[in-house]
């Protein structure tokens, strides 16, 4: 992200929400995979999910995606397939439904997307795995 046009007192801050924001967009996502694929936290809809279906394929992406996202590891290159992922899970499952995400339940996966897509771009900021190996 360019601080640049920022004054030097909020820069810092900015790239600090930049992380936060990392962060719980990567646990919102997890929890997707972990009640997929480990069961937990117990959501009636996955109760049934074959981990060779697309749903189960689905999970195992929310879920290492959603491991390395939250930790900032390989944050662009994860950003942009998971921004790929929740589009296509956005258009395969809410958008035959009608155009407004608010009335076909899609508003989670299209923010997801853009989410997602502008980390692609801004990466990770500064509490992240990325971060430290960048120090180094």
């Amino acid at each position: 992200m360019n601080t640049d046009s920022l004054s030097p007192v909020w820069a810092p801050r900015v790239l600090s929400v930049l992380s936060v924001l990392r962060i719980f967009t990567g646990l919102d996502l997890l929890q997707h995979g972990t009640g997929k694929v480990l069961g937990f936290p117990v959501v009636p809809m996955f109760a049934n999910v074959q981990i060779n279906s697309l749903a189960g394929v689905g999970g195992l992406i929310e879920l290492i995606g959603g491991i390395l996202f939250t930790i900032g590891l390989f944050t662009r290159p994860v950003a942009f397939i998971l921004s790929g992922f929740t589009a296509a899970a956005y258009f395969m499952a809410h958008a035959g439904r009608g155009f407004y995400p608010v009335l076909n339940g899609g508003e989670l996966a299209a923010l997801f997307s853009f989410v997602f897509l502008y980390f692609a771009f801004a990466g990770a900021g500064p509490w992240s795995v990325d971060a430290l190996l960048r120090r180094k």
